[in-house]
């Protein structure tokens, strides 16, 4: 038996709209997954929907970082219902925002955000440490990690393979609600400390994906 936890970007499940045909996908494969005996938890993150209502609260007030973050934290929510909602009786009863609770038994488990100052990546870190998993798996809309980002440098060269500190100089060290890098710095801080195994794959690819969790060909990036 195999335990994964997955980052998912909220930019795949609600890139404009909600992404319905993606969902089937997803759901399909992660059912077949678990079929084998193998146990996922999904942290969901807030992705474009947690960007809009942090940029208009900001418009109209500037906040607080931790009001901000209130805001995401929200959201991610707001996502995960809709995750547990489609794996039905397949998933555990309830969306469950805190990585404390160890002794849950589960197949399917989604999780959310939990608290302020960090993002999802840091919940599913901890996900992962808490549970023993063999593989984090971060999902986002792009191939691998980039040396920089490549909506803004087309030069931007992907890394299939690097290291923790390879990865923290490339996200810094501070946390903001909304930001778009390819991990938490928080997090990165922490799996790195853990040499926690992790990749980063294109969610949309759901090929590619199934490739990754059934030990095929795949691409992507990958720390361990």
């Amino acid at each position: 038996m195999k335990t994964i936890v997955l980052s998912l970007g909220g930019s795949l499940i609600v890139p404009d709209e909600i992404d319905v045909a993606f969902l089937i996908k997803f759901k399909e494969v992660l059912l077949n997954f678990s079929k084998l005996g193998n146990r996922i938890i999904i942290v969901c993150g807030g992705g474009r929907t947690a960007r809009k209502y942090i940029t208009a609260a900001n418009n109209i007030n500037k906040c607080s970082d931790k009001n901000l973050d209130w805001i995401g934290i929200k959201s991610t929510q707001l996502n995960a219902e809709i995750i547990r909602a489609i794996f039905g009786k397949d998933a555990y009863k309830e969306v469950v925002p805190d990585f404390n609770k160890t002794d849950i038994k589960f197949k399917i488990l989604i999780a959310a955000g939990y608290l302020p100052g960090c993002s999802t990546d840091y919940d599913a870190v901890m996900w992962a440490k808490n549970y023993n998993a063999d593989y984090l798996i971060n999902l986002t809309d792009v191939d691998y990690v980039y040396d920089k980002s490549p909506r803004r440098h087309p030069d931007a060269k992907p890394l299939p393979k690097l290291t923790w500190r390879q990865m923290q100089k490339i996200v810094g060290t501070k946390w903001e609600a909304g930001m778009q890098f390819p991990f938490d710095p928080i997090a990165t801080k922490i799996a790195g400390k853990l040499k926690m195994r992790v990749a980063f794959l294109n969610g949309k690819n759901i090929d590619n994906f199934e490739n990754f969790i059934n030990g095929k060909t795949f691409i992507g990036s990958v720390i361990e």
